[in-house]
């Protein structure tokens, strides 16, 4: 019972303090840690962005960096604004890829907020490698926008409001009689429930089947097979930024596939999953 109320204490003192969309898994740190940590980390990055001076700079963002890390590694929290703030301190520390991997992160929970989203497209255009994206996806993205720019929660409720107003219309229907104004409200709900139905489970099974992920590190060579012997897949190699989405994965190695199609292999150190 301990146990449990400690982590509900540390689960509300991070939706309370942090703010955002939040999955809370359990944690190592006690409430009074977490919230010390979360303030060293701010404090640290207001004094990053007041210093004029690189190395000082530098220093606070690398301090802001490693209190944020240590709240979401040892207090188990997958927080929006949490990964937004760590990817703010690695983007003005100059660490893009690990800035684009929690933006990608803080995206992931929370779909809606525009600075998540506005942040994540500049820290793009800051990256070396400039990979296109598929035309296929692209007119997908534009078509089914609501799927893709809106968050998985939202995406539910809508789906379960809808059965509702289908269910309470279908019922006054039945009780009150068939009217064309009637018809076309379930008709309407039924689309919607059906669209959002279906965008729900297209998404839960593609989070439960791809995998994907952001090179870490400054340079790597992606290889056509998973070892250094194997020639190179590009001519030029990859850099830190650079997202994929995870094919296969062997010892030390890993498959990965660009926006572009293209395909290679790098070492599983060279990169992490979103």
């Amino acid at each position: 019972m301990t146990s449990i109320s400690r982590q509900l204490r540390v689960a509300t003192v991070a939706i309370l303090l942090l703010g955002g969309w939040t999955k809370f898994a359990g944690a190592d740190l006690t409430p009074e840690q977490i919230g010390s940590l979360f303030s060293e980390g701010n404090e640290a990055f207001r004094k990053g962005n007041a210093q004029s001076e690189p190395t000082e700079r530098r220093m606070q963002y690398d301090r802001a960096i490693l209190r944020f890390e240590k709240v979401i590694q040892e207090g188990q929290i997958e927080n929006s604004k949490l990964y937004y703030n760590l990817a703010n301190a690695c983007l003005l520390n100059d660490q893009m890829g690990k800035a684009i991997l929690n933006y990608r992160r803080a995206q992931r929970l929370d779909r809606a907020d525009t600075n998540i989203q506005k942040n994540l497209a500049f820290a793009r255009t800051r990256r070396v490698d400039k990979v296109s994206i598929q035309t296929e996806k692209k007119v997908l993205q534009t078509l089914f926008f609501w799927h893709y720019d809106v968050p998985l929660p939202i995406r539910f409720f809508l789906m379960c409001l809808s059965f509702g107003g289908v269910c309470v219309m279908g019922t006054i229907m039945v009780l009150r009689g068939y009217t064309p104004t009637r018809a076309v409200i379930v008709a309407l709900g039924g689309i919607l429930l059906l669209s959002f139905l279906g965008s729900t489970l297209i998404e839960v099974t593609q989070q439960k089947q791809t995998a994907e992920g952001v090179i870490l590190a400054e340079e790597v060579i992606a290889r056509q097979g998973d070892g250094d012997n194997y020639p190179a897949s590009f001519k030029d190699p990859l850099h830190a930024g650079t997202e994929f989405v995870l094919l296969e994965a062997r010892t030390s190695w890993v498959q990965i596939r660009l926006s572009d199609g293209s395909e290679g292999w790098i070492p599983d150190q060279a990169a992490e999953r979103i």
